[in-house]
Protein backbone atom coordinates (compact mmCIF):
# COMPACT_ATOMS: atom_id res chain seq x y z
CA UNK A 1 0.00 0.00 0.00
CA UNK A 2 0.99 3.52 -1.07
CA UNK A 3 2.46 5.83 1.93
CA UNK A 4 1.66 9.34 2.72
CA UNK A 5 4.36 10.44 1.01
CA UNK A 6 3.40 8.75 -2.43
CA UNK A 7 -0.56 9.64 -2.36
CA UNK A 8 0.44 13.54 -2.14
CA UNK A 9 2.77 12.92 -4.58
CA UNK A 10 0.27 11.25 -7.24
CA UNK A 11 -2.07 14.03 -6.19
CA UNK A 12 0.38 16.73 -7.60
CA UNK A 13 0.85 15.15 -10.41
CA UNK A 14 -2.88 14.38 -11.23
CA UNK A 15 -3.30 18.17 -10.54
CA UNK A 16 -0.37 19.54 -12.58
CA UNK A 17 -1.89 22.30 -15.29
CA UNK A 18 -5.29 22.26 -13.12
CA UNK A 19 -5.00 23.70 -10.15
CA UNK A 20 -7.39 26.56 -10.96
CA UNK A 21 -9.72 24.35 -11.96
CA UNK A 22 -9.82 21.75 -8.62
CA UNK A 23 -9.71 25.45 -6.69
CA UNK A 24 -12.24 26.84 -8.14
CA UNK A 25 -14.19 23.43 -7.44
CA UNK A 26 -13.20 23.29 -4.07
CA UNK A 27 -14.44 27.32 -3.55
CA UNK A 28 -17.85 26.53 -5.49
CA UNK A 29 -18.28 23.50 -3.28
CA UNK A 30 -17.19 25.53 0.01
CA UNK A 31 -19.58 28.76 -1.05
CA UNK A 32 -22.60 26.73 -1.44
CA UNK A 33 -22.24 24.99 1.01
CA UNK A 34 -21.49 28.00 3.45
CA UNK A 35 -24.70 30.04 2.03
CA UNK A 36 -27.14 26.60 2.52
CA UNK A 37 -25.75 26.44 6.28
CA UNK A 38 -27.61 29.86 6.41
CA UNK A 39 -30.93 27.82 6.33
CA UNK A 40 -31.74 26.08 9.21
CA UNK A 41 -31.32 22.73 7.46
CA UNK A 42 -30.14 23.55 3.86
CA UNK A 43 -26.17 22.52 4.39
CA UNK A 44 -28.34 18.71 5.84
CA UNK A 45 -30.05 18.81 2.34
CA UNK A 46 -27.32 19.51 0.29
CA UNK A 47 -24.84 18.67 1.52
CA UNK A 48 -24.86 14.96 1.05
CA UNK A 49 -25.46 15.26 -3.14
CA UNK A 50 -22.05 17.83 -3.02
CA UNK A 51 -20.32 15.27 -1.42
CA UNK A 52 -21.20 12.87 -3.67
CA UNK A 53 -20.53 15.03 -6.66
CA UNK A 54 -17.34 16.38 -4.77
CA UNK A 55 -16.34 12.82 -4.28
CA UNK A 56 -16.85 11.73 -7.50
CA UNK A 57 -14.86 14.47 -9.23
CA UNK A 58 -11.19 14.27 -7.48
CA UNK A 59 -11.75 10.55 -7.98
CA UNK A 60 -11.73 11.26 -11.88
CA UNK A 61 -8.56 12.94 -10.98
CA UNK A 62 -7.13 10.31 -9.37
CA UNK A 63 -8.04 7.67 -12.18
CA UNK A 64 -6.97 10.01 -14.94
CA UNK A 65 -10.14 10.69 -16.08
CA UNK A 66 -11.36 14.47 -17.45
CA UNK A 67 -12.89 16.19 -14.50
CA UNK A 68 -14.76 19.49 -14.87
CA UNK A 69 -16.90 22.13 -12.52
CA UNK A 70 -20.34 20.46 -13.64
CA UNK A 71 -18.97 17.23 -11.73
CA UNK A 72 -19.53 18.77 -8.49
CA UNK A 73 -23.31 18.41 -9.58
CA UNK A 74 -23.36 15.20 -10.54
CA UNK A 75 -24.63 13.70 -6.69
CA UNK A 76 -27.99 15.98 -7.67
CA UNK A 77 -28.75 12.56 -9.81
CA UNK A 78 -28.61 10.17 -7.05
CA UNK A 79 -30.46 12.71 -4.51
CA UNK A 80 -32.17 10.49 -2.33
CA UNK A 81 -29.20 8.08 -1.82
CA UNK A 82 -26.87 11.06 -1.79
CA UNK A 83 -29.10 12.82 1.09
CA UNK A 84 -29.63 9.75 3.34
CA UNK A 85 -25.87 9.12 3.24
CA UNK A 86 -25.21 12.49 4.44
CA UNK A 87 -28.08 12.72 6.97
CA UNK A 88 -27.10 8.73 8.53
CA UNK A 89 -22.90 10.51 8.70
CA UNK A 90 -24.30 13.22 10.47
CA UNK A 91 -26.68 11.49 13.39
CA UNK A 92 -24.07 8.39 13.76
CA UNK A 93 -20.88 10.91 13.89
CA UNK A 94 -23.03 13.02 16.12
CA UNK A 95 -23.97 10.44 18.57
CA UNK A 96 -20.47 9.17 18.76
CA UNK A 97 -19.19 12.71 19.37
CA UNK A 98 -22.30 12.81 22.67
CA UNK A 99 -20.14 9.84 23.99
CA UNK A 100 -16.62 11.17 23.85
CA UNK A 101 -14.74 12.84 21.29
CA UNK A 102 -12.95 10.68 20.60
CA UNK A 103 -15.00 7.54 19.55
CA UNK A 104 -16.60 10.17 17.12
CA UNK A 105 -13.23 11.09 15.77
CA UNK A 106 -12.85 8.03 15.04
CA UNK A 107 -16.20 7.07 13.25
CA UNK A 108 -15.32 9.89 11.37
CA UNK A 109 -12.21 8.00 9.36
CA UNK A 110 -14.79 4.96 9.60
CA UNK A 111 -17.28 6.35 7.48
CA UNK A 112 -14.43 8.70 5.55
CA UNK A 113 -15.07 6.18 2.39
CA UNK A 114 -18.96 6.02 2.33
CA UNK A 115 -18.85 9.07 -0.42
CA UNK A 116 -16.10 7.18 -2.39
CA UNK A 117 -18.33 4.21 -2.49
CA UNK A 118 -21.31 5.30 -3.67
CA UNK A 119 -19.77 7.22 -6.30
CA UNK A 120 -18.22 3.67 -7.77
CA UNK A 121 -21.78 2.09 -7.08
CA UNK A 122 -24.30 4.38 -7.70
CA UNK A 123 -27.25 1.69 -6.77
CA UNK A 124 -25.59 0.71 -3.40
CA UNK A 125 -28.25 2.18 -0.38
CA UNK A 126 -26.80 4.82 2.29
CA UNK A 127 -26.17 2.44 5.16
CA UNK A 128 -24.51 -0.20 2.85
CA UNK A 129 -21.77 2.34 1.93
CA UNK A 130 -20.80 3.55 5.52
CA UNK A 131 -21.04 -0.53 6.04
CA UNK A 132 -18.70 -1.04 2.95
CA UNK A 133 -16.89 2.13 4.27
CA UNK A 134 -16.45 1.00 8.23
CA UNK A 135 -14.83 -2.63 7.00
CA UNK A 136 -12.92 -0.59 4.39
CA UNK A 137 -10.84 1.27 6.75
CA UNK A 138 -10.90 -1.58 9.44
CA UNK A 139 -7.17 -1.28 10.26
CA UNK A 140 -6.76 1.47 7.95
CA UNK A 141 -7.81 4.69 9.99
CA UNK A 142 -4.05 5.37 11.60
CA UNK A 143 -2.81 5.68 7.58
CA UNK A 144 -5.42 8.29 6.80
CA UNK A 145 -4.94 10.11 10.11
CA UNK A 146 -1.30 9.84 9.08
CA UNK A 147 -2.25 11.04 5.70
CA UNK A 148 -3.98 14.11 7.45
CA UNK A 149 -1.36 14.97 9.64
CA UNK A 150 1.31 15.23 6.77
CA UNK A 151 -0.20 18.35 5.74
CA UNK A 152 -0.10 20.29 9.04
CA UNK A 153 3.15 22.03 8.01
CA UNK A 154 0.91 22.94 4.20
CA UNK A 155 -1.76 24.62 6.62
CA UNK A 156 0.90 26.29 8.98
CA UNK A 157 1.92 28.02 5.65
CA UNK A 158 -1.55 28.73 4.96
CA UNK A 159 -1.77 31.22 8.16
CA UNK A 160 1.32 32.86 6.94
CA UNK A 161 -0.77 33.68 3.71
CA UNK A 162 -3.84 35.00 5.57
CA UNK A 163 -5.74 31.84 4.33
CA UNK A 164 -5.09 32.25 0.93
CA UNK A 165 -2.94 29.42 0.37
CA UNK A 166 -6.08 27.06 1.55
CA UNK A 167 -7.50 27.83 -1.85
CA UNK A 168 -4.29 25.36 -3.05
CA UNK A 169 -4.44 22.94 -0.31
CA UNK A 170 -8.05 22.21 -0.45
CA UNK A 171 -7.47 20.34 -4.03
CA UNK A 172 -4.20 18.84 -3.00
CA UNK A 173 -5.57 17.27 0.18
CA UNK A 174 -8.80 16.11 -1.25
CA UNK A 175 -6.63 14.63 -4.22
CA UNK A 176 -4.99 12.63 -2.12
CA UNK A 177 -7.64 11.20 -0.25
CA UNK A 178 -9.24 10.18 -3.47
CA UNK A 179 -5.73 8.52 -4.10
CA UNK A 180 -6.32 7.01 -0.76
CA UNK A 181 -9.14 5.52 -1.55
CA UNK A 182 -8.69 4.06 -5.02
CA UNK A 183 -4.89 2.42 -3.08
CA UNK A 184 -7.27 1.01 -0.51
CA UNK A 185 -9.82 -0.39 -2.70
CA UNK A 186 -7.60 -2.14 -5.09
CA UNK A 187 -5.92 -3.36 -1.46
CA UNK A 188 -9.48 -4.78 -0.88
CA UNK A 189 -10.09 -6.18 -3.68
CA UNK A 190 -6.95 -7.72 -4.27
CA UNK A 191 -6.92 -9.35 -0.90
CA UNK A 192 -10.88 -10.48 -2.03
CA UNK A 193 -9.26 -12.03 -5.10
CA UNK A 194 -6.83 -14.44 -3.35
Amino acid sequence: MKKSAELRALARAQLKGTWLAAVVVCLVYSVILGLSSLIVVGSLVLGGPLALGYAGYFLKKSRGEPAKLEDLFDGFEQFGSAFLLGLLQFIFITLWFCLLIVPGIIKCFSYSMSFYIMKDNPNIGALEAITQSRKMMAGHKGRLFCLGLSFIGWGLLCCLTFGIGVLWLAPYISASVANFYVDLKSHHESLAAQ
